[in-house]
């Protein structure tokens, strides 16, 4: 089944930095993510795990508070980790947007607050997504790290998460032209002959143009960038992780492969084993045939079932030892 290892895979590209593991809810995102960190670290790169999950679990995985801001993970050298603070980056952001549009109303000589624009704009579901790309793109463009692992939130907010970079560009890209033709309309019908004013909003649009230029740069380069799905050998996760390899495939987004996380391992059942266990390996066994055919060529690692919970850093390197077998 697999025919490139993650290490094989990872070693063939040297100039990996940014690593994103993704899958619907409850595959074990996290944890690989985690486990992807210690490796990187333990090879000796300066490394920074990071959660654009809005429900983070960082914390709780590596047993210390890492949220809001880069802490030294205890007992891995090399490693900082990072739970984004999702309501500061919304904060910070609304600011932002207010300054803007005062900015924007001034210059337009529009009498009316910036308020009633804010709210208006913010209210959209997608506001907190934007804000975390844009807290994710600062991370990546600080460039204070070799490599950077993302722990993502669930599939399909992963998928609108970092096509941003696209929708984004796509939009600066009409508001310029929109913008260009109301300046070039403006010129025509004025009686003035003074020099034309500095326009601040063809400034931010032209600035934020390249900012999203930027970042799909880094997120569509196969040498830079690489996403990870995480499937369980079950058929939810398996259609969720199908169609969104075909969506990434469809933005640029470079596809690293699949990694098949918590198989239960045959050597410890026997016949007196319960049914339920019996089962479930049946089970299994259906869903790693269907994983072949699908992913063939994609799966990188197949990991086990373990006893226990996978919490705290001597946990993540015993997974490790196994996904980068």
């Amino acid at each position: 089944m697999i025919e490139k290892s993650m290490q094989q895979h990872m070693l063939e590209l040297p100039r990996l930095k940014y690593v994103f593991f993704g899958g619907k809810g409850g595959v074990g995102k996290t944890v690989l993510a985690g486990t992807a960190a210690i490796w990187a670290a333990q090879n000796g790169k300066k490394t920074l795990l990071a959660s654009t999950n809005p429900v983070h679990s960082l914390s709780s995985l590596l047993t210390q508070d890492v949220f809001g801001k880069p802490t030294p993970v205890e007992g891995v050298d090399n490693l900082n980790a990072y739970e984004i603070d999702t309501r500061d980056t919304i904060e910070k952001s609304k600011k932002e947007i207010r300054e803007k549009i005062q900015w924007f109303l001034k210059y337009a000589e529009i009498k009316t607050k910036a308020d009633e624009f804010v709210e208006s704009a913010t209210m959209n579901p997608a506001f907190e997504e934007s804000a975390m790309f844009e807290n994710m793109i600062d991370l990546m463009f600080e460039d204070k790290y070799e490599a950077y692992i993302f722990d993502t939130a669930p599939t399909a907010n992963a998928r609108r998460l970092l096509g941003m970079s696209s929708v984004y560009s796509m939009w600066v890209n009409k508001m310029v032209q929109s913008r260009e033709e109301a300046l070039s309309l403006k010129d025509l019908l004025s009686y003035s002959k003074k020099k034309t004013e500095k326009d601040p909003l063809m400034e931010y649009l032209i600035n934020l143009r390249q900012r999203m230029g930027k970042a799909k740069e880094l997120l569509t380069d196969d040498q830079l960038t690489s996403f990870y799905f995480i499937t369980l050998p079950e058929a939810l996760p398996i259609a969720v992780i199908t169609r969104f390899i075909n969506w990434f495939h469809e933005f640029g987004i470079p596809v690293g492969g699949v990694v098949v996380n918590m198989v239960i391992d045959k050597s410890n059942v026997g016949p007196n084993s319960p049914e339920f266990i019996k089962n479930r390996i049946e089970m299994q066994d259906e869903y790693m045939e269907e994983i072949e055919q699908k992913f063939d060529g994609l799966v990188r690692a197949v990991l086990p079932l373990f006893e226990t919970e996978i919490r705290g850093v001597n946990m993540l390197k015993r997974t490790a030892d196994l996904l980068y077998a």
